[in-house]
């Protein structure tokens, strides 16, 4: 069945069905010339089954909807067998009711069986009369066939569509849940440690002035310096969790931008290499690269004690190539590892390295400690 079967169509065509044998019955009885009491014996069987089905069904799905369409296609067979041309009005009303009946609740299958077995039926018929009826018949069918087909069209193409958008839903929760969980664990390894930190020396200082005034305003000076980083390290953490902003159009000086706004806020001068030409990245995928690069800042501000850091980035025959150099102690392994020797040895920065398999780039990391630390990024083009 093609409608859903909460709506309030199914019992308002049941009781169409029986307003129309109702008044099917009354206007024969009233009607010029003679009519055979088994036209009015099948108009008022006709009228006690769709007053029935109307009462005690409400849906017309499932095997009996099949059941109520075959009676009512078996019924428009019977008034236009009767041939009479006072009752063609009947017929032609009712079939009109029948193909309507069929769109609204079938398939193009069933569409086509009505209307092809009341085409065949009526082209069959002795009668001079039932000519007219059959015109009808046969144009009504096939509109009626057509708009089946345009009909199951359009169900395929909102079913694919309902489809895409449940996927493209699934993708965004997972890239929801992928971001939450970068930001606790960011959270967890920077602010909250420094938090916790701040707390401890607090307590220390509080017993130490209890001892040592003097000592302990000595202690305190350090540890207004201590809050002053903690809260620049604060800023920055908090800088990083803003929507990128990303140009659609040239990707690198969107990035650019960001390696500028990084310099004002952190004071840690950045040398940007890269030519203002289009990259070709889809949007979403340009903006997960400018929250990696404003990661990898962040990290370079927050762990490596640099003084300079310099960025390029380059759109080559093998992919969009970003690297971040700092001059700062590196990190405490020595070496270049690729993301998969990383991953095995669990070395490197985790939130980096899943934005790197998120975006399907190769990740090349260069340690040298006490000289400064590399990180490059090669990310495929489609």
């Amino acid at each position: 069945m093609l409608f859903p079967p909460d709506f309030a169509w199914p019992r308002y065509v049941s009781w169409a069905r029986a307003l129309l044998a109702a008044a099917a019955l009354t206007i024969t009885y009233f009607l010029p010339g003679p009519v055979s009491a088994l036209m009015y014996g099948v108009l008022g069987v006709f009228l006690a089954y769709s007053t029935g089905v109307a009462i005690r069904s409400r849906w017309q799905s499932g095997t009996f909807g099949l059941l109520v369409l075959f009676a009512d296609t078996i019924f428009f067979l019977i008034v236009a067998s009767f041939g009479a041309e006072n009752l063609l009005w009947v017929a032609s009303v009712f079939y009109l009711y029948l193909l309507t009946e069929a769109l609204v609740f079938y398939s193009q299958v069933e569409v086509l069986v009505v209307a092809a077995v009341c085409a065949i039926f009526c082209a069959v018929l002795p009668y001079a009369e039932i000519h007219m009826l059959e015109r009808t018949v046969v144009v009504a069918g096939v509109l009626a066939v057509a708009f089946a087909a345009s009909k199951q069209r359009q169900k395929a193409r909102v079913e694919e569509l309902q489809e895409q958008l449940q996927e493209a839903q699934k993708t965004a929760e997972k890239a929801r849940e992928q971001e939450r969980v970068r930001i606790a664990s960011d959270f967890h390894d920077g602010p909250l440690q420094s938090f916790i930190s701040l707390q401890m020396r607090l307590e220390i200082l509080r017993k130490l002035m209890e001892r040592d005034l003097n000592a302990g305003m000595q202690d305190l000076k350090q540890l207004y310096s201590l809050a002053q980083s903690q809260v620049r390290d604060l800023r920055a953490f908090l800088h990083s969790m803003r929507p990128v902003d990303v140009d659609g159009a040239n990707l690198v000086s969107s990035a650019r931008r960001t390696a500028e706004s990084f310099q004002k806020e952190s004071g840690l001068p950045v040398t940007f290499l890269g030519a203002n030409t289009p990259v070709g990245l889809p949007q979403e995928m340009s903006g997960e690269v400018l929250q990696m690069l404003r990661e990898a800042l962040h990290n370079v501000q927050k762990h490596a004690g640099a003084t300079r850091v310099a960025v390029s980035m380059e759109k080559t025959d093998r992919g969009l190539e970003i690297s971040v150099d700092d001059n700062g102690h590196g990190f405490n392994f020595a070496g270049t590892y690729t993301l998969e020797e990383l991953e095995l040895l669990r070395l490197g920065p985790a939130s980096l390295k899943r934005r790197a398999r998120s975006l399907n780039a190769d990740l090349l990391l260069e340690s040298r400690p006490g000289r400064g630390a590399g990180l490059k990024f090669r990310i495929p083009l489609q």
